[in-house]
């Protein structure tokens, strides 16, 4: 019998969990030397993305982050951590900057999903996230994302194209909301648990098929101890990557084997 941490639906409510840490606090507690950087030189800055340049050890590194925030006022401050196309067009300028000054790139992924509504999509949602995977897949500098809340739809992808990505153990990684999905096949959202359990969005579904390729434990969970066990898994991957000449061909082939089904002879 599952342990009630791996009931899916279970699991998407310790991810969706007030009291977990938030971007800006990994940012804070595994980097130092931060420097944010803003906006994304068309229309405007979107709080809901944060990024710029930090130092990971001795190592000089761009990190992006979607942060959701805390209280109330931050909440609605950062849209609930669901990206306008700005935030998007944000964290795809930063992405190439790093690739033209060669530094890494690291992604804290939390949200729901991209931001919905009128403005949104006239400003090019759409396009915004289909250009972040288009300009990640072929990006000629080291990539990691990891997962630390939820791992909504294209709106997460957007930043989770990388040679590397990682969940935390009570993170989710789904195509659409449990809720959203009951509500399309069952016409019912209070139908979510039996939805989640169908979308196989658990770390542990995503390992065994092949999207992520390492789960964080969530011991000491927003204590020095845990952001220090990902400050060295994050140094020790970087080395290995960094010393990879075929980085893009490799990070191509891995997402061409997700969803690939052996044929019965």
């Amino acid at each position: 019998m599952r342990s009630l941490s791996q009931v899916p639906y279970a699991v998407v409510k310790l991810a969706r969990d007030s009291q977990r840490p938030t971007g800006l606090n990994y940012i804070q507690n595994i980097f130092t030397d931060f420097v944010e950087l803003h906006g994304d030189r068309r229309y405007a800055d979107d709080p809901a993305v944060i990024g710029g340049v930090a130092r990971l050890g001795s190592l000089s590194v761009t990190v992006i982050a979607i942060e959701k925030g805390r209280t109330a006022k931050e909440r609605s401050f950062r849209n609930f951590g669901a990206p306008h196309p700005e935030g998007y067009r944000k964290a795809l300028r930063l992405m190439k900057q790093a690739e033209k000054f060669g530094r890494p790139v690291i992604c804290f992924v939390d949200t729901s999903g991209a931001g919905c509504g009128i403005g949104a999509e006239e400003r090019g949602q759409g396009q915004a996230i289909a250009e972040n995977l288009m300009e990640l897949s072929t990006l000629c500098v080291p990539v990691i994302s990891i997962l630390v809340g939820e791992g909504g739809s294209g709106g997460a992808l957007a930043l989770a194209v990388a040679d590397r990505v990682w969940m935390l153990s009570n993170a989710v990684y789904s195509v659409i909301s449990p809720e959203g999905c009951a509500s399309i096949l069952w016409k019912d959202p209070k139908k979510a648990e039996e939805a989640a359990a169908c979308l196989k969005l658990t770390s542990e579904d995503a390992l065994r098929l092949g999207v992520i390729e390492n789960i964080l434990p969530e011991k000491d969970l927003g204590q020095k101890p845990f952001y220090d066990r990902i400050r060295g898994a994050l140094a020790a991957e970087l080395e290995q990557l960094s010393a990879d000449p075929d980085l893009v061909t490799k990070r191509y082939d891995r997402f061409r084997r997700i969803g690939q089904v052996k044929e019965r002879t």
